[in-house]
């Protein structure tokens, strides 16, 4: 069996707790910032993880499981 590649857009984007579950940044923070307000924006800092539904085929391109 071969090694499993890293899809490296989703190693950008994704990174494991030491328990294993996989954490994410939210969207819509990088840009037109002036319309949003400041609670949104501060909201939007704070990461959130990953479904547990969707959590697995991330791990699979992260090279895990």
């Amino acid at each position: 069996m071969p090694k499993i590649k890293t899809v490296k857009s989703a190693a950008k984007r994704f990174r494991l707790t030491k328990k294993g579950k996989v954490v994410r940044q939210n969207a819509y923070a990088s840009h037109i910032m002036t319309k949003k307000s400041s609670k949104r924006k501060r909201s939007l800092r704070q990461g959130g993880l990953v479904h547990t539904t969707e959590a697995r085929s991330i791990k699979r391109m992260l090279g895990i499981g």
